[in-house]
């Protein structure tokens, strides 16, 4: 059934087909417009639109995201989008997870509202859809087909529920099947991305060489950590120098109780021995700091005969 210009609503659970290349050249802006809102009305329709919840939402996101932020640090040019309508001439419209075309700018503020063949000049590169809960039939034989059919490159299905990707390429330019792409070392290549995608800590994960692409939450996660270890080395390195801190203290504190001991030693041996010591004398000994000299004195106090032979030098 061919979507009529004027956006007469759709019968239940049917996809709209895509007009001819003629015809769309045979519309106005307007009618383009309209026909394009109601295609997009009906594939947000769920009787239409396969919902398989949170699980199949965040594997999607997860990968457009690393992609997004691969090529975009790289400065490849290819264009991404996520569930975006997408019209070949004559069949039914549909709307894959993900889409990459090669060599086409991804501007900030994409005024598409679908991948219109006709306008675009060129079919899609790659899909990439995401399997959950949703029809395996489909995203397993049906699309294998049609996207073969319909000369995309290649095809790669993430299996969620299963903890799979299934790739699929064409031979050859002109071909309309698609070949099993092997996995080598568990791993399927791309060759329109240029990475290999695989199942990695039961999630799709992509590779470029031996590298893993990382998605925002993952740098999230790894500056997160960056942050805590070095918080924690901080931490560290203070308890340590508190520690020697107070060990310095508590050196400088037995140091002092010693001396302490060695005047009282001294005066107390000079009381025994019947020898004066007035107050100059005295508060010398009192102010000395020098372990080694408080030492001598106490040697000469116990034999010298007087206060100046004990404190000479």
């Amino acid at each position: 059934m061919v979507l009529p210009a004027s956006g007469t609503p759709l019968p239940p659970s049917s996809l709209p087909i895509a007009p001819t290349e003629e015809a769309w050249r045979a519309m106005t802006p307007a009618e383009r417009e309209r026909l394009l809102v109601t295609i997009l009305d009906a594939l947000s329709d769920p009787r239409s639109a396969m919902a398989e919840g949170r699980p199949h939402y965040k594997a999607k996101a997860r990968a457009i995201d690393m992609l997004t932020l691969h090529f975009g640090s790289t400065g490849r040019v290819i264009y991404l989008a996520e569930e975006m309508a997408v019209l070949y001439p004559g069949e039914e419209v549909f709307s894959p997870d993900i889409l990459a075309v090669l060599d086409v700018p991804q501007p900030e503020d994409d005024p598409r509202m679908a991948w219109v063949v006709a306008d675009e000049g060129r079919g899609l590169s790659l899909v990439l859809e995401v399997l959950h809960q949703g029809d395996r039939n489909k995203d397993l034989v049906a699309n294998v087909e049609r996207y073969a059919r319909l000369g995309i490159p290649e095809y790669f299905v993430y299996d969620r529920l299963r903890q799979q990707v299934h790739g699929y390429r064409l031979p050859a330019p002109d071909a309309t099947r698609y070949q099993r792409i092997v996995p080598q070392m568990g791993r399927h290549a791309s060759a329109v991305l240029g990475l290999d995608l695989a199942v990695t800590g039961e999630r799709l994960q992509f590779f470029q060489g031996m590298a893993e692409l990382f998605g925002t939450a993952d740098l999230i996660g790894r500056l997160k950590g960056m942050m805590e270890s070095l918080e924690a080395r901080a931490e560290q390195a203070q308890a340590q120098a508190e520690q020697a801190q107070a060990q310095a203290a508590q050196a400088q504190a037995q140091a002092e109780q010693a001396m302490a001991g060695l005047r009282e030693a001294i005066l107390a041996t000079l009381s025994l021995r019947g020898i004066a010591c007035p107050d100059e004398p005295r508060a010398r000994l009192l102010a000395c700091q020098e372990p080694a000299t408080l030492q001598r004195w106490l040697l000469r106090a116990m034999s010298a005969g007087s206060l100046d032979e004990i404190l000479a030098g």
